[in-house]
Order: structure tokens, then sequence, then C-alpha cells
């Protein structure tokens, strides 16, 4: 049985370097998932290219109005987002900022919602962590991430 074709969600993804590089991350609830963690992020809106999308997220996820810095990584994977079964182009962006605060009051009424924690880790407790962190290549993304930064 062929399964139906899935819509391309075009995303961007920071990896936000804070203190002591720290990357932030959420966790995300969604039904019928575990909760899992993620680094802010999300879908390109119509028109937009992956480099606007990375400046418009950060700034709606955590108040930090920056350009992040383009890592030159792309990731495809297929999940469901929002009930809606999707392949997904992700492209990845680091920023390093001082900041030991966010602001997420830009986040949207799903973002409220499913996003209700934050905080920032190291390495070594990315490891360790006991919930899923995605994506699963997580470690070596820092890594590429502290090389360009």
């Amino acid at each position: 049985m062929n399964e139906a074709p899935r819509r391309t969600r075009r995303t961007a993804r920071i990896l936000l370097l804070g203190p002591d590089d720290r990357l932030l991350l959420f966790r995300y609830l969604a039904e019928g998932f575990d909760p899992f963690w993620i680094m802010a992020g999300g879908e390109c809106d119509p028109g937009e290219d992956y480099p606007e999308a990375a400046r418009r997220e950060l700034r709606e996820e955590t108040g930090i109005d920056a350009q992040p810095l383009a890592l030159g990584i792309t990731r495809e994977a297929n999940y469901v987002y929002a009930g809606e079964p999707v392949r997904a182009v992700e492209h990845f962006f680091v920023h390093r900022t001082d900041a030991a605060a966010i602001d997420t009051s830009g986040h949207t009424e799903l973002e409220q919602q499913a996003m209700q924690e934050h905080r920032w880790f190291t390495r070594v407790e990315i490891g360790d962590w006991p919930e899923t962190i995605y994506p699963l290549e997580i470690l070596d993304l820092i890594e590429r991430a502290l090389d360009s930064a």
C-alpha cells in the first residue's frame, strides 16, 4: 500500500549557544508523543528563505534579534506535525549569546501550548538526558556549530 505524499515543511533550526557553550532547548509536548526536547526554529513562511526564517524564529522564540550563521547542514526527516504527516527539510544555523534569560512572549499559540519549558543544556546533560532530544545527532551538530561560531 502506497503512503500518501507528504507536504514538504521547510524548516530553519537554530543552535543557540549561551554562556559556557550551553545549548537552549525547548521541551515539546504533543498529543500522542512522549515529551521531547528541540532547539529553537520553525517553518519558513511563504516567500521566506531559510536565513530569513532563522532570524524571525530566533526573535519570536527567544526575543533575540540577530542573524544566525548558516552551518551549511541540511537534514530531511519524516514526522507528524500538528496531526499532519510532513517531510521536513531542515537547515541548521548557529548563534552565540551572552544572555542567560530569553523572552518567550513572541511564541505562537501552538508554541505556548506545546513549549512551556526551556533550559540551557551542557553537552554532558544532553548525552545523559532521559527524554529524547531531536535531532538525534544533536551532539555532532553542536561540535560543528562550535567550530563555526
